[in-house]
C-alpha cells in the first residue's frame, strides 16, 4: 500500500471509470429508439440488462487471478473496448445482434471494474473512503455525460449514428496508457498468499450477506431510476430530450453524492451513512412518483444525491476487509452487486409489463425500506 494518498495516479484511474461507464450509460437513452426499432418488450429489455451483466458471475475467478498478476493493462485497455461494443450498439439490425453486443461489452466493463478498485486501494493510503470517492465520482459522472453525449448523437445522427462516438473512447485508453504504464504492480504484494480463497469466504460470508441485502432491496429502486427513467418519462408524455436531461440530471446529482459521502463516512462511519441513507431515499422516490413538473428537477436532484450515494460507503467497507486477496473479495462483492441488480431490473421489466411503470415506481420505493434491518446486520457482523 502507499505511505500516501496518490492523488494524481487516484484521479488518472476514476478518469478511466469515467470513459468506460460513460459509454455503459448509452444503453437506456437509446432504448426508446430501440423498442422502436425492433419491437422490444419492457421484460426483453430488462433481459438484456441482465446479459451485460451475466460476465460479473465470473468476476470472483478475475480476482483470483488479478491478486497474481499485473493488471494495470486491462484497466488501461478495457475502456477502449467498452466504446467500440457499446458505440455500435444503435446499428444492431436485430435482437440477437443487440443482445450480442451488450454482452461482450459487460465482458470488457467487468475487466474493468475488478481490478480498478484495487488499485485505488493500493494508491489511497489510509483514506478509503476518500478514495473510493474519487473512483465512484467518475462513474457517476459518467452517467451524467453518457446521456447528454448518446442524445445528442441521435439527434444529430440518428440511432444509427452512434457508431461516430467510437473514437473518443479509443484515445482514451492510449492516453491512460502514458499515464499509468510506470505504475509498479500491485500483484507483488500478493504473490505469497497463504490465506485459502475457500477460508476467505467462510469468514466473510456474513458480511456479504449483510452487504448483498442491503444492495438487493435497494437495487429495484436504482434500476426504476436509471434503466426506466427514459422510458417512464417518455409514457407520461415527456419529449426524448427531457427524457435523457432527466436522467443525466439524477445522474449528475448521484455524482455529487458518491463524491462527498466517501468523505463523509470517514467522518461519521460507514455504517451510519448507509443508515441515514436508507432511511431518506424511499421517502423521497415516493414524492417523485406524486410530483407535478415543477418539482420534478428538484426531486430528482435529491434523489441522485442518496440513491447512488452508498456506492463507495459499500466499496471501502469492502476495500477494508482485511483480506489478502484484495482482488478476489472485490471480485465476490461486484459477482453478488450485479447478479442481485440484474435480477431486480428484470424484475422491475416484468411488473412494468403487469401493472406500469408508476405503480413499479412505488413498489420499488417499498422494496427499499427492507434494506434498513441489514444495516445494522452489517454494523453488528461485519
Amino acid at each position: 500500500m502507499a505511505d500516501k494518498f496518490q492523488t494524481g495516479k487516484v484521479v488518472t484511474i476514476s478518469f478511466g471509470h469515467l470513459i468506460n461507464d460513460t459509454y455503459s450509460a448509452f444503453f437506456a437513452p437509446m432504448l426508446p429508439l430501440l423498442i422502436a426499432k425492433l419491437g422490444l418488450s419492457l421484460s426483453l429489455v430488462g433481459l438484456l440488462d441482465v446479459v451485460r451483466k451475466i460476465p460479473s458471475l465470473f468476476n470472483p475467478f478475475i480476482g483470483l487471478l488479478a491478486d497474481k498478476m499485473c493488471v494495470k493493462y486491462i484497466v488501461i485497455w478495457t475502456p477502449g473496448f467498452t466504446a467500440l461494443f457499446m458505440s455500435l450498439v444503435g446499428l444492431s439490425p436485430s435482437y440477437l445482434i443487440l443482445f450480442i453486443l451488450l454482452f461482450v461489452s459487460g465482458i470488457s466493463s467487468t475487466l474493468f471494474h475488478v481490478p480498478a478498485p484495487v488499485m485505488i486501494k493500493h494508491l489511497s493510503a489510509e483514506k478509503t473512503g476518500a478514495g473510493m470517492s474519487y473512483f465512484m465520482f467518475g462513474g457517476e459522472l459518467a452517467r451524467t455525460l453518457g446521456p447528454l453525449i448518446i442524445t445528442a448523437a441521435m439527434s444529430l445522427w440518428g440511432l444509427e449514428g452512434s457508431f461516430r462516438t467510437m473514437p473518443v473512447g479509443v484515445l482514451a485508453s492510449a492516453i491512460l496508457y502514458f499515464k499509468l504504464k510506470d505504475i509498479q504492480p500491485i500483484s507483488r504484494n500478493n504473490k505469497n498468499n497463504k490465506t485459502n480463497a475457500g477460508a476467505t469466504i467462510r469468514r466473510l460470508v456474513p458480511f456479504f450477506i449483510a452487504i448483498s441485502a442491503y444492495q438487493f432491496f435497494r437495487a429495484a429502486m436504482k434500476s426504476a431510476l436509471t434503466l426506466y427513467l427514459p422510458t417512464y418519462l417518455a409514457s407520461r408524455g415527456e419529449s426524448l430530450w427531457v427524457a435523457g436531461i432527466s436522467l443525466s440530471i439524477i445522474q449528475f446529482a448521484g455524482a455529487g453524492g458518491v463524491f462527498l459521502t466517501g468523505f463523509i463516512a470517514d467522518k461519521i462511519s460507514h455504517r451510519t451513512m448507509l443508515l441515514i441513507l436508507a432511511v431518506t431515499s424511499p421517502f423521497l422516490m415516493f414524492a417523485f412518483v406524486t410530483a407535478n413538473k415543477v418539482l420534478m428537477i428538484p426531486l430528482l436532484i435529491l434523489l441522485g444525491f442518496v440513491v447512488f450515494a452508498s456506492g463507495p460507503v459499500i466499496l471501502a467497507l469492502v476495500q477494508d476487509t482485511n483480506t489478502e486477496r484484495p482482488a478476489f473479495v472485490n471480485g465476490i462483492y461486484m459477482t453478488l452487486n450485479f447478479t442481485l441488480s440484474s435480477v431486480m431490473a428484470l424484475a422491475v421489466g416484468i411488473s412494468g409489463d403487469r401493472l406500469g411503470l408508476e405503480s413499479t415506481f412505488q413498489l420499488c420505493a417499498w422494496a427499499a425500506f427492507l434494506s434498513l434491518p441489514f444495516v445494522f446486520l452489517l454494523k453488528r457482523k461485519a
